[in-house]
C-alpha cells in the first residue's frame, strides 16, 4: 500500500510513475477520499473539543445548567457519533482505493510495456555445444521412465506430475542443496512455514486483492473465514512480523524456507501445457529479507548473489534481467529475474525473480522498525526472492547435462546428496 501523503504532495509525478503500471486513473479517486476524511475528522475534532469545554462548563455550574447549553451538549454528542460514521466510511473508501494502486518503481526501473522493454545486466556461463539435437525436459523425463504426467492427471488433473526413483532423490537433493547453500554460506535462518495462510495474511503482502484468481482455497461452512493455499513461501515469511515493531539493531532479518507451492494458473491455457514449466504445484526455496530503508537496496543486489550461486555452483549458464515498469509484479518497486538456459527450448527461461517491495507491503501488515538513535518508528523495508524454483531448476539440470544416449549426468555440486548415483540412465531392455 502506497503512503497517501506521497500521493498527496506529488499526484501528478505519482501519475506518470503508475502509467504503464496501471492505477494512475485511480490517482483523482484517491484524492478525493483523502480529502473527504481529512475534513470530517476536522470537523469531529472540532466538535469533540466544542464537547469537552461544555462538559467543563457543565461540571462548574454544578446543575445550574441552561436548556440552550444542555441542548448543545446533546446536540454535539449526536453529531460525533454520526461522524464518526461518516469518518469510518471514508477510511473504508480510501483503503479500498489504495488497495487497488501497485507499487511506485525505482528510479532506477526501465520503463516499459512489457517484458520487450527489460533490460539485460550480466550473463554468466557459456552454454555447452552438444552433438546432437538436445531433447526437452518432458522428453528425457518420460524416456527415462521417472517423470510420470499421465499417472499424476489419473490422480489429479493436468499440469501435475509424478516423479519416480531417482528423480525424486533428485528433486529432493536440489532443495537441500539450496537451503545449505543459503543457510551455510549466506547467513539466512531456515523457516519451516504454514502452507495454508488466512486472507489478512495474503491481503497484506498484496497478494489477495489482485491475484485471487491465481489461488487455490479451503471451502468452508457459512460464517467460516477461508484459508489460502500459499502461491509462495513469500506469503508466510513475510507477515510473520506483521504488527510488530523491530529495532533497528535487529535488522536485517533473512529468511528462507522450502516449500511447496500452488498456483490455478488462471489464464495460462496453451502455455507450458507440456512438461514442469507451469505446474499447479512446485516446489520452491524462497528467501526473504526484512530490511530499513536505507540498505534495502543493498539487500537486493546481496539476495540475487545469493541466487546467481546456485546456478554457478550448478554450473548452469544464465542471464540476469531486470524488469520494465510494465512488466514488474504488483508489488514491486524493483525486480530481477534470473533466467537459465534450456538447450531443448533454445532459450532463456526465468527461474527465480528477487524484488525489492520498499514499505509497500510493510505498511499493509503494520510492519515498523525503530531507529537505533532513536525517534519515530517507520515502515520496514521488505524484499523476497526465488532460490530457487526446484522444478524448473530440475528442468534446467536434465536439459543441460543430458547425453548423446538420453541418459543424465549428475552435477557434481549435487553428487554428496544422491546416495552414491551419478547419473540417470535409460532403462535396461
Amino acid at each position: 500500500m502506497l503512503d497517501v501523503r506521497v500521493i498527496r504532495e506529488d499526484p501528478e509525478g505519482v501519475k506518470r510513475r503508475l502509467a504503464e503500471r496501471g492505477g494512475a486513473a485511480l490517482v483523482d479517486g484517491i484524492l478525493e477520499a483523502d480529502a473527504t476524511r481529512r475534513r470530517l475528522l476536522a470537523e469531529t475534532e472540532s466538535l469533540k473539543a466544542e464537547r469537552n469545554r461544555l462538559s467543563k462548563e457543565l461540571a462548574e455550574r454544578r446543575g445550574d445548567i441552561p436548556a440552550e447549553t444542555r441542548e448543545r451538549m446533546r446536540a454535539s454528542t449526536d453529531r460525533i457519533k454520526a461522524l464518526d460514521g461518516e469518518v469510518k466510511a471514508a477510511e473504508t473508501t480510501l483503503d479500498d482505493l489504495l488497495l487497488e494502486v501497485p507499487n511506485l518503481p525505482h528510479a532506477s526501473v526501465p520503463v516499459g510495456r512489457s517484458a520487450e522493454d527489460n533490460v539485460e545486466v550480466r550473463r554468466w556461463g557459456t552454454p555447452r555445444p552438444l552433438a546432437f539435437t538436445p531433447k526437452q525436459h518432458f522428453e528425457l523425463g518420460e524416456a527415462l521412465e521417472i517423470m510420470d504426467f499421465e499417472r499424476a492427471a489419473k490422480v489429479a488433473k493436468a499440469r501435475f506430475v509424478v516423479l519416480w526413483g531417482p528423480l525424486a532423490r533428485l528433486s529432493r537433493a536440489l532443495a537441500q542443496f539450496m537451503l545449505d547453500l543459503h543457510t551455510r554460506e549466506h547467513g539466512l535462518t531456515e523457516v519451516y512455514v504454514p502452507h495454508l495462510v488466512n486472507a489478512d495474511t495474503v491481503a497484506g503482502v498484496g497478494v489477495l486483492r489482485k491475484f485471487e484468481d491465481q489461488l487455490f482455497r479451503t471451502q468452508v461452512d457459512e460464517g467460516e473465514r477461508p484459508l489460502y493455499l500459499i502461491p509462495t513461501a513469500e506469503v508466510a515469511l513475510t507477515a510473520l512480523h506483521g504488527g510488530e515493531i523491530l529495532g533497528e539493531d535487529t535488522l536485517p532479518r533473512r529468511y528462507c524456507a522450502y516449500t511447496p507451492c500452488y498456483r490455478r494458473e488462471a489464464g495460462a491455457a496453451g502455455k507450458d501445457t507440456r512438461g514442469m514449466i507451469r505446474q499447479h504445484q512446485f516446489d520452491k526455496v524462497e528467501m526473504v529479507t526484512v530490511s530499513t530503508p536505507s540498505r534495502s537496496y543493498d539487500e537486493l543486489e546481496a539476495m540475487v548473489v545469493a541466487a546467481e550461486a546456485v546456478l554457478q555452483r550448478l554450473d548452469l549458464p544464465y542471464r540476469l534481467v531486470t524488469l520494465s515498469t510494465g512488466d514488474m509484479g504488483f508489488q514491486s518497486a524493483k525486480t530481477y529475474d534470473l533466467e537459465v538456459w534450456l538447450p531443448g527450448q533454445g532459450q532463456y527461461r526465468e527461474i527465480s525473480s528477487c524484488s525489492n517491495c520498499e514499505a509497500f507491503q510493510a505498511r499493509r501488515l503494520d510492519l515498523r522498525y525503530r531507529p537505533a538513535g532513536g525517534g519515530r518508528v517507520e515502515p520496514c523495508h521488505t524484499l523476497n526472492g526465488s532460490g530457487l524454483a526446484v522444478g524448473r531448476t530440475l528442468v534446467a539440470v536434465l536439459e543441460n547435462y543430458q547425453e548423446a544416449d538420453g541418459s543424465v549426468t549428475i552435477p557434481k555440486a549435487l553428487l554428496p546428496y544422491m546416495g552414491g548415483v551419478d547419473r540417470l540412465a535409460p532403462p535396461r531392455g
